[in-house]
């Protein structure tokens, strides 16, 4: 199972490392010992919202061979959306069975096609905004899973998104375990239903 982060200029790293950590704990804790990732983005440097830098493990390539695309959000966000490059690069996961975003990183799922006639959610603040691409059906829930996609909505619910993956993969037990690993007291979300 392989599984692509998204990074690019002016994310916000939490939406970023919220999920990485428990997904990645698949791995390091035995869940699913072949669960691999990389760090993908279209140019070769990358800083978040505040100057942190990033390395990608790759730079321009095909995102169509992962299993988990993880997109986040941050303000880069707002001009990325009508970007074609990027749209067309990000839209290279079309063959990907698990597309997932954070917070204003649903824009970009939305820009690529991803959201038509879905269900979505985004930051509270963005909710207008992603309204075109989800046929304006956009929920004020932490968590909106529709099966082959599945967006969180501010920045600490990629936490929470990750969790919900990692439950997705591995089972409820797994989910328990990373959430005690993390110390993570809000492990007890309500759990919701997905398409498919």
């Amino acid at each position: 199972m392989k599984t692509a982060f998204v990074i690019f200029d002016r994310m916000t790293a939490l939406d970023l490392i919220g999920v990485y950590d428990p997904l990645t704990r698949l791995k390091s804790m035995n869940f699913v010992p072949e669960f691999n990732w990389q760090i993908c983005a279209l140019t070769e440097e990358v800083s978040d919202d505040r100057g942190l830098r990033f390395a990608p493990d790759t730079v321009a390539e095909s995102l169509d061979a992962y299993d988990i695309i993880v997109v986040p959000g941050g303000f880069g966000t707002r001009a990325l959306q009508h970007d074609m490059a990027f749209t067309q690069w990000l839209r290279s996961a079309g063959p990907v069975k698990l597309k997932t975003s954070v917070c204003t990183g649903a824009l970009l799922l939305g820009s690529a096609g991803f959201l038509a006639g879905k269900r979505a959610t985004t930051h509270p603040n963005a909710f207008e905004e992603l309204k075109p691409y989800c046929a304006a059906v956009v929920v004020d829930h932490r968590i909106v899973d529709e099966g082959g996609v599945v967006t969180a909505q501010g920045v600490t619910s990629s936490i929470d998104l990750g969790l919900h993956l990692v439950e997705r993969i591995a089972g409820r037990e797994a989910r328990a375990r990373i959430a005690k690993q993390m110390d993570y007291p809000y492990n007890e979300l309500p759990q919701l239903k997905h398409a498919g």
